[in-house]
C-alpha cells in the first residue's frame, strides 16, 4: 500500500500534466514568419516586428500592436 508521501507525489504530478495539456490546448499555433532582408515583418501591418517581441517570443509573426488586435478579436 503507497504510503501517504507517495500519493501526494503523484496527485502533484498528476495536477501538473493536468495543467500543463490544459494550457497547450488553449494555445494557438504562431503563424509562420515572413523575413525579408534578415528581418521578421509582421504578418498584418508588414512592419518590422520589435526586436523585444522577439526576445520574448522568437517564433513571434506579428508586431505588438497587431498582437494585441488579434488577442482582442479572439477573446484572448
Amino acid at each position: 500500500m503507497p504510503d501517504l508521501y507517495d500519493s501526494a507525489q503523484e496527485r502533484e504530478q498528476q495536477n501538473t500534466q493536468a495543467a500543463h495539456q490544459a494550457h497547450t490546448a488553449r494555445l494557438r499555433p504562431e503563424p509562420p514568419q515572413t523575413v525579408v532582408d534578415g528581418r521578421v515583418l509582421c504578418i498584418d501591418c508588414d512592419e518590422p516586428v520589435q526586436p523585444a517581441r522577439l526576445a520574448a517570443k522568437p517564433n513571434a509573426a506579428r508586431c505588438f500592436h497587431c498582437q494585441g488586435i488579434t488577442e482582442r478579436k479572439h477573446g484572448r
